[in-house]
């Protein structure tokens, strides 16, 4: 037995989601018995019998066999260590000091010091009431207190449309957007728009030198060029606009290009080539080049905001990269790392002591000509966030992007803001196949599928589902072939399906000449006795604890897992009994479930931006 002078107990690394004051709508059974659990753990610390300094994670989970009881526990596992106690000594213990309550009936203990609890099923029927009560705010909870989160994501740069790999960032930012908000955040969703830069100066160039093709002036179109029939349309948009206005002398177009580099035969340095094409325009053109920037961004730009709208994406602040130079948050972000000794001086340009601070190398924020580099972007962006008032910062990058994760928490600490302010999930690639095909895709090339071709090839309840389903971190091969099909592989399909047939179950009662009568069915809940329906019931009330587990972890994906789950829980129930019977009040008790059951159905859904049909 581990003793200490300090009797405080300091289980606060998982018991924060299963407190009362979480959860003013009510908690679940699962959620319950946390507590109460947690409870007689404290009591325990505070006799004596168990350390102040341990931690549980109290883990509670659905037992395999109703023989074992409903939910079972290794607590006493976790502890019997650091108490020097035998599990089973120990998880005596722990059942002796739980506190009184109506929710336990029986309990035992199995194997070498497993605690399995039997619960009374009037209790657990508590939950059915409170689901027709909450309705569309079931599963809601005040866990985030209201904490001010802006979550960016997508942010894909405005040289063309989005694509597959974008479509997975949107889908998930927009999930836990949603999720954070139904638990009680106050979330912004933001994209940050690249609009300055390198690659809008590569777009710009090569929507003019589309724009001359058209005027049959026919200039050398560079391999590094943004290509696609998208260019073409934006040149064609600025022809028919200003006409001629921006023709010029095509041979100055080339005039003290790189002679390195040869077009015809792709040899030399082609990144200066375009380079040098780029600083051409700029001078040929003069103001007339901010024409050509502009329509093109705004195209493209417009583009994305549509597309993302009928993906049920919602943004709330496009955020202009623009902005950070004119509001001199780029100059004062870079005065702040010079004020902290964090800056200094090499080969006439400035660098940020990034190493020193967990980089993998320093990190140019001013280049020897003067110009801010994008990481001073980068700084001044995480600097603007906080100073309008946010908690917290989520950005949602690319796997591609995982090297800015310890550039950012170096510019975080240098900034000295709290490394749990900033969240940095990555979210991997969807790789596209269809008839085992792998579908390859390049931006550059204009060889790629865009979002809007994969949403209308399989729907936009099917896109969003495979890109959420699996975890950001792991890489999806979205199967383009099962995304379609009308079958239980489909797991879209096959929860969507279940959502259905609950509803044309209630449509069969209209037929019939029939009523849903909730009262009725409410004081008749006790008929409820097989496994399929005992199964539901704890399954449902299971829901607000999945969608607080996937706030707090940034997993949208968990909420896919537990509608899979639980659409296979209701079709095997179905296959199994029937819900018109003779028994009228058995009836209006399988109907009040399987109507709770919907509900859960459809908020789980439209957390994901899925519809839930009511005819399939």
């Amino acid at each position: 037995m581990i003793k200490s002078v300090d009797k405080t107990p300091k289980i606060r690394q998982y018991i924060y989601l299963h407190e009362h004051e979480h959860y003013p709508l009510g908690i679940s059974m699962k959620e319950q018995l946390i507590t109460l659990i947690q409870q007689s753990v404290t009591s325990l610390i505070n006799q004596g019998i168990l350390d102040t300094n341990v931690a549980p994670k109290i883990q509670v989970t659905p037992t395999k066999q109703k023989l074992h009881g409903d939910y079972a526990c290794n607590i006493a596992l976790m502890l019997a260590k650091p108490a020097k106690c035998n599990p089973r000594q120990l998880a005596e213990k722990i059942i002796t000091h739980l506190p009184k309550s109506d929710l336990i009936t029986k309990t035992e203990i199995a194997g070498p010091g497993f605690i399995n609890f039997f619960l009374n099923h009037s209790a657990q029927f508590e939950i059915i009431k409170k689901i027709l009560d909450q309705k569309e705010d079931y599963g809601k909870s005040n866990l985030g207190n209201s904490k001010k989160v802006n979550v960016e994501f997508v942010s894909a740069n405005p040289t063309g449309p989005l694509h597959v790999g974008h479509g997975r960032g949107a889908a998930i930012g927009s999930a836990i957007a949603s999720i954070l908000e139904y638990s009680g955040h106050n979330v912004t969703r933001e994209y940050y728009v690249n609009d300055a830069g390198r690659q809008m100066d590569i777009l710009a160039t090569s929507v003019w030198l589309r724009y001359l093709e058209l005027l049959n002036l026919n200039p050398t179109f560079p391999t590094n060029g943004y290509k696609g029939q998208y260019i073409y349309d934006i040149a064609q948009a600025l022809k028919d606009e200003h006409q001629d206005a921006f023709s010029v002398d095509v041979d100055a177009l080339y005039k003290d290009i790189p002679a390195d580099y040869n077009s015809a035969t792709e040899a030399g340095d082609k990144e200066k080539y375009i380079d040098g094409l780029i600083q051409n325009a700029k001078s040929l053109l003069g103001d007339k080049y901010n024409i050509v920037h502009k329509t093109g961004l705004d195209s493209i730009l417009d583009d994305i905001k549509t597309d993302l709208a009928e993906f049920n994406v919602d943004i709330d602040v496009w955020f202009s990269e623009r902005s950070l130079m004119t509001s001199n948050d780029v100059k004062n972000a870079i005065q702040r790392l010079e004020d902290n000794n964090l800056l200094y001086t090499l080969n006439d340009a400035k660098w940020f002591k990034a190493e020193s601070l967990g980089d993998e190398k320093d990190r140019v924020v001013v280049r020897n000509n003067g110009q801010s580099t994008y990481f001073a972007s980068d700084a001044a962006y995480m600097t603007n966030k906080f100073n309008r008032g946010f908690d917290d910062v989520i950005y949602l990058f690319g796997a591609d992007h995982h090297g800015y994760v310890a550039r950012l928490r170096a510019l975080a600490q240098a900034f000295e803001f709290k490394d749990e302010q900033i969240h940095i999930p990555l979210v991997q690639f969807a790789i596209l196949y269809q008839g085992g095909e792998q579908v390859q895709m390049s931006t550059r090339s204009g060889s790629f599928v865009t979002l809007r071709d994969l949403r209308e090839e399989v729907g936009n309840d099917a896109t969003r589902y495979f890109y959420i389903m699996r975890k950001a971190d792991q890489h999806l091969d979205f199967d383009l072939d099962l995304a379609k099909s009308k079958s239980n592989e489909n797991p879209v399909y096959y929860i969507q399906y279940a959502h259905a047939r609950i509803c044309s179950v209630f449509r069969q009662l209209q037929e019939q000449n029939k009523t849903y009568q909730p009262e009725l069915g409410l004081e008749h809940l006790n008929k409820l006795v097989s496994d399929h329906e005992l199964a539901i019931v704890n399954k449902i009330a299971l829901f607000q604890d999945v969608i607080n587990k996937a706030s707090v972890r940034l997993e949208p994906h968990l909420l896919t897992t537990y509608m899979r789950e639980l659409a296979n829980l209701f079709h095997t129930y179905y296959n199994a009994d029937k819900f018109i019977v003779e028994d009228q009040e058995l009836t209006q008790a399988r109907l009040t479930l399987i109507f709770v059951l919907r509900q859960v159905f459809a908020n789980a859904l439209n957390l994901l931006g899925i519809s839930a049909p009511e005819k399939m």
